[in-house]
């Protein structure tokens, strides 16, 4: 499903208990500077990662100060995120004019808050500019922070260079199942996605195949779309050109390693696109 770009006025893009995706929960928020703004969501974990300037945050009374360093855009510094558990009553104040991720995850234990640093972020590059598939991941809460979250997975995703292909080789992750003698071939994760394009009048593609050997859906992307995955093949390209970034929140049904499924049609061209099964290995 595509959300159009929109001013959402700081009210939920993806709810509790949304329709398409209940695994998930989306919200974008823009301070100004001194401004507050105050959330709970129940039966959900978060993750507060600015997507441009800096805010304090408080968890329950746990304290975290200046998050962010970014300036004019997603692409202007590193990434930096506080983790806050569920249902937890946390207070966000613009340290300058912000604009803020809140990103959820839906589990049923409550765990510690903590904060994810630049130093913190798991990155990773893979994909060759001759694949058309050159993409560099950044893991704010990934593998390095497994023991410490339920099942939330948030990361930044920029294409390398202009133009080209995410999420090659198609995969889904819409059914948790196990092969024949027990091992996991694919896991139950709702997906959320938020694009940005740079110069911000670019424009992208995303393709959901619910089936195998059937035409599916496309949708086009521009800047601030949000695309919800509930179940599908689900690659996406930027106009050459361009570069295209998203913002990436995974909600796992009964754990929080992802196991994605490739499409059988293309699973061959994981052996010919370079670090992607590095790629693979961080989402856990």
């Amino acid at each position: 499903m595509h959300i159009a770009p929109h001013d959402n006025q700081n009210k939920p893009i993806v709810d509790a208990d949304d329709p398409t995706v209940p695994l998930n929960y989306f919200n974008i928020i823009k301070l100004k500077a001194g401004e507050a703004f105050e959330y709970q969501v129940p039966g959900y974990e978060t993750c507060i990662v600015p997507a441009t300037g800096t805010v304090h945050v408080d968890v329950e009374g746990v304290h975290f100060a200046s998050l962010g360093n970014r300036g004019t855009d997603v692409w202007d510094g590193e990434p930096e995120g506080v983790y806050a558990p569920v249902g937890a009553k946390v207070t966000i104040v613009a340290v300058n004019d912000t604009e803020t991720f809140i990103a959820g995850a839906r589990y049923d234990k409550v765990l510690d808050p903590f904060d994810v640093r630049v130093g913190g972020i798991d990155k990773v590059q893979y994909g060759s500019d001759d694949t058309k598939t050159h993409r560099k991941i950044k893991h704010i809460l990934g593998q390095k922070q497994h023991d410490k979250v339920g099942r939330l997975l948030v990361s930044e995703l920029f294409t390398v260079g202009q133009g080209g292909w995410s999420g090659f080789p198609a995969h889904k992750h819409d059914t948790d199942r196990r092969d024949d003698v027990g091992n996991i071939i694919e896991t139950r994760h709702d997906e959320t996605y938020n694009f940005r394009f740079r110069p911000d009048h670019g424009s992208g593609v995303q393709i959901l195949q619910r089936e195998e050997g059937k035409t599916g859906d496309a949708y086009q992307l521009m800047d601030r779309s949000t695309i919800c995955i509930d179940n599908g093949y689900h690659p996406c390209a930027v106009m050459p050109g361009y570069e295209m970034y998203y913002f990436t929140i995974l909600g796992g049904l009964s754990q929080r390693s992802l196991v994605q499924f490739f499409q059988p049609t293309h699973a061959y061209q994981v052996e010919t696109i370079p670090g992607i099964k590095d790629m693979v290995a961080k989402f856990k």
